[in-house]
């Protein structure tokens, strides 16, 4: 605080008063008063209390500023400074007398300063006692108000941490104020209004309106059971020297009294959780992912763990008997909760269930329930002494089971566990886990019929499919199929090598448009009868011209094929196509011909007649037959595919298997976007 030398200029002394502080609040003087009862210091606060000036105060008696002065002499301060120099430290109330002679009350207090070497002086703080009055009865006022006050008192930072609440707040939140400190606000409650609420509070912190009387719907953590409805007022508070500005609010516990309200943020909250899971849910045709999308989506909102089972049943027709134990596969699952809860939701995949299970129960109403994790539980449905103890140490405190019914079959079961620190399943819970397995049931029976009819045209495709071609010392084979992505995985795609008499070789190749067991089904019947049609020995044109009047017939609307028999005694090959991409031939010295003399309409079509194109292969020539796969790939025109397996197919070099591996991995996507074959066959002719 600054001090006054005999001089009378000011300097800083060794007790300086920052504004903003208590003291700026209450005006301080600060004066020092040497061993003969004269002044000796005078800071400004002084001249402001008593009015005078350095100049005219300084080395003058001290009892010039109390009212009992007479002649030079105060009683009232040589009390001051004889209790400061004998006791240390002395308070007490003086009547001053100011300046300009009025007489006021004053609180001072005084204590001895020594230097080294030097005489002591007393240093004296004093203020007005009106002023001393008022902000005791405020900090009284304030400290009665947080101690007592039934409303909800606090005080948080522009970062929202608390930094000062009364106990009615902590017991509205169910944390003690200690935990309180520091924390955000995020951390004491759970909101449901997309963050609004602590948007409001941001808006108060940066100096915005006072809100006053607003309604919000919050879940303290301390009760998680407990929803409320809060009444909140804040303002923002004045920036004081070294802090941060920040809000004061009040919070009143309206929860009777907006009993709506409350329903109203637990339907929104149970709304979005349905609408999270709805979006996160079916977004693949994989049995296994849908589940897991299941248990991803109720943690950590809905549960702390949970588990998708499918059960195992006989036959879809199979009623459900309550005196048999019930198997389940455990396709998904999940936690939030330290091991052992890993260990079990994770460590079993075949599960069986006692006569009398939860689970038996839940079949039987085909309704979700609820139930407590207690000796009676476990031994009703945990058959095992090892599982037993992994649920018992798991911290899993309650579990809701609901049944996955879709189109009138239960196709697994889904379970959800909370733990201690949560509440218990409540009704409402009941309904909202019935509700999402209940959508989910459908997304996973869609996946499962989707599954089943992928392995029913895979099963159809494989069996179709050659597994063994014809052998022939006359033409060297290698051959690929390659199945596309998932969503196409089933196709049209076809190839054969048919012996016909003489020596000669059919190589045949064609594809179904579309995908599925239709598309494999009119596959095998173009393989079988085709094969059944080249045993008469019929020109290329006039094969394709009687395969064409089977698939109109068959109900085949569009269908490629290409149709060669090679001659090795003569070295010639005839060649008819239906709409296929053209064969290429690589010639013993490296050039690459593409046979584009045939073209014809794909099957199906009826009413254009085939032609017959032939052209003679030299010894060691290479031909090349694929499906339009091979060259067809999204954002690359079809001539660019052709250029593409034109110059794969002239590096040649390696054996067949090579280069079929080579032009594969050089043309294909990854992954594949279709169904593509490939036949490469190097032709010999009969020796003379």
């Amino acid at each position: 605080m600054p001090a006054a030398p005999p001089g009378g200029e000011e300097i800083h002394g060794p007790i300086w008063s920052e504004p903003g502080s208590l003291l700026e609040r209450v005006p301080v003087a600060v004066l020092g008063i040497d061993e003969h009862d004269r002044v000796c210091y005078w800071g400004p606060g002084a001249r402001d209390l008593f009015g005078y000036e350095p100049g005219a105060v300084l080395t003058r008696p001290g009892a010039v500023l109390f009212a009992d002065a007479s002649r030079g002499t105060s009683a009232s301060c040589s009390r001051l400074t004889e209790q400061g120099r004998t006791q240390g430290y002395w308070r007490g109330r003086l009547t001053a007398r100011h300046r300009d002679g009025t007489a006021f009350d004053c609180g001072f207090r005084s204590f001895s300063v020594t230097g080294s070497g030097g005489p002591s002086v007393v240093m004296v703080l004093s203020s007005r006692s009106d002023e001393l009055d008022r902000v005791k009865t405020n900090l009284a006022f304030l400290d009665a108000l947080f101690e007592t006050c039934p409303i909800g008192l606090v005080m948080i930072d522009q970062d929202l941490r608390y930094l000062h609440l009364n106990q009615a707040l902590a017991d509205m939140d169910g944390v003690p104020i200690e935990a309180h400190l520091g924390r955000r606000m995020d951390e004491i409650m759970i909101m449901s209004d997309g963050g609004e609420y602590e948007r409001m509070l941001r808006a108060v912190a940066q100096g915005g309106a006072p809100v006053v009387g607003t309604l919000v719907g919050v879940r303290p953590r301390g009760h998680p059971d407990r929803d409320q409805v809060r009444s909140v007022s804040f303002f923002p508070l004045s920036r004081a020297v070294g802090t941060r500005s920040g809000v004061g609010g009040l919070m009143i516990d309206v929860t009777d009294r907006e009993r709506a309200i409350l329903e109203a943020t637990a339907s929104r909250r149970r709304l979005a959780l349905l609408d999270g899971a709805s979006t996160r849910i079916g977004t693949t045709l994989d049995v296994n992912l849908t589940a897991q999308e299941l248990v991803d989506a109720s943690m950590p909102d809905f549960c702390d763990g949970s588990v998708v089972e499918i059960v195992e049943w006989m036959d879809e027709t199979e009623d459900f008997d309550p005196a048999r134990p019930l198997f389940t596969r455990r396709i998904a699952s999940g936690t939030t909760l330290p091991a052992p809860a890993t260990e079990l939701v994770s460590g079993v995949e075949r599960v069986r269930y006692p006569p009398g299970s939860v689970i038996h129960e839940m079949l039987r109403t085909g309704r979700a329930i609820s139930a407590v994790v207690d000796e009676e539980f476990l031994a009703r449905t945990v058959v095992t002494e090892s599982r037993t103890k992994i649920m018992g140490e798991s911290g899993v405190a309650c579990i809701l089971v609901a049944p996955l019914i879709a189109r009138g079959t239960v196709q697994g079961i889904a379970m959800f566990g909370r733990s201690a620190a949560r509440p218990s399943f409540s009704e409402e819970d009941v309904s909202l886990a019935g509700e999402l397995a209940s959508r989910a049931a459908i997304c996973l029976d869609n996946a499962r019929l989707y599954s089943r009819v992928q392995d029913i045209a895979l099963t159809l495709q494989r069996a179709l499919l050659p597994t063994t071609l014809a052998v022939t010392p006359y033409v060297d084979l290698a051959h690929r199929y390659v199945p596309g992505s998932r969503i196409t995985e089933v196709g049209g795609d076809w190839y054969d090598m048919i012996n016909l008499p003489d020596g000669r070789v059919v190589l045949v190749v064609g594809d179904v448009m579309g995908h599925g067991v239709s598309a494999a089904a009119a596959m095998g019947h173009l393989r079988i009868t085709t094969k059944a049609l080249a045993r008469h020995d019929s020109e290329p044109a006039d094969l394709l011209g009687e395969l064409d009047a089977c698939a109109q017939e068959a109900g085949i609307e569009l269908a490629t094929c290409l149709y060669l028999v090679y001659d090795p005694r003569t070295g010639r090959a005839r060649i008819a196509s239906a709409g296929h991409p053209p064969p290429l031939v690589l010639r013993p010295d490296g050039t690459v011909q593409t046979v584009d003399e045939v073209l014809g309409v794909p099957l199906g079509v009826g009413g254009c007649p085939f032609r017959t194109t032939e052209i003679e292969l030299p010894e060691d020539a290479t031909l090349a037959l694929y499906t339009d796969g091979l060259i067809e790939v999204r954002g690359r025109d079809i001539e660019a595919g052709l250029d593409a397996l034109r110059a794969e197919l002239a590096e040649g070099g390696g054996s067949l298997e090579e280069m079929a591996d080579r032009i594969l991995a050089g043309l294909l996507p990854e992954p594949p976007t279709d169904d593509t074959v490939l036949i490469l066959a190097r032709v010999h002719r009969v020796a003379r």
